[in-house]
């Protein structure tokens, strides 16, 4: 790689890839070793490619940003993550840490800050965006149980109660008694409400 960080970049949206790519490939020390458009294709790529630093999105079909940097985490501890997203809730950034990511910026970092987000991270340091920073101490951990947020994450479709309960193997009043749970725990007036809160908030 002569000497180079090696980068794979990972977003379902071509156009931000290309201009990602094409951004970073301007820095003389930093090069894009490998695209891909879906959070399976991860880690496949990753260990072909061999990055020294993966640049992640969070929402992309198949595996989501934050499960595929536990996935990289466990199968190329070597390469570091960075997520790179638009969607800068204060819960992701804190899940995507848990998860092993070396970073968290958000997509209208200028690209001289992003080239040297890349570097930091590449030198074993953690970059996190200074504003969703302070927003993850002020949202505070999820109130939700782990059971509560499977439920909430099954109804963000408007599904029924029943195809809920078919889909976790639950009873029908067992996932009432979550989603009124989770409805209390959000302050929310109604499940719909209480799916919207906690998405904003980066609980599901």
């Amino acid at each position: 790689m002569s000497g180079r960080i090696g980068l794979l970049l990972a977003d379902d949206q071509a156009l931000v890839r290309g201009a990602l790519s094409a951004l970073l490939g301007l820095e003389s020390d930093l090069e894009v070793v490998a695209e891909v458009g879906s959070g399976d294709a991860v880690v496949p790529a990753v260990l072909e490619h061999r990055p020294d630093v993966a640049l992640l999105d969070v929402e992309m079909p198949g595996l989501d940003g934050i499960s595929a940097t536990a996935a990289v985490t466990r199968a190329a501890p070597r390469t570091r993550v960075l997520i790179v997203t638009t969607f800068g809730r204060p819960g992701y950034l804190r899940r995507a840490l848990q998860a092993g990511a070396s970073g968290f910026v958000v997509k209208d970092t200028p690209a001289a800050q992003l080239a040297d987000a890349v570097r930091r991270v590449h030198a074993g340091l953690r970059v996190v965006d200074p504003h969703l920073a302070t927003d993850s101490l002020l949202a505070g951990e999820s109130p939700l149980t782990q059971r509560e947020t499977e439920v909430l994450r099954a109804a963000r479709d408007g599904s029924s109660v029943a195809a809920i309960a078919a889909k976790l193997f639950l009873s029908e009043g067992t996932v009432r008694n979550h989603l009124s749970a989770a409805i209390g725990k959000t302050g929310a007036a109604n499940r719909t409400e209480a799916v919207l809160t906690a998405e904003g908030n980066g609980w599901l």
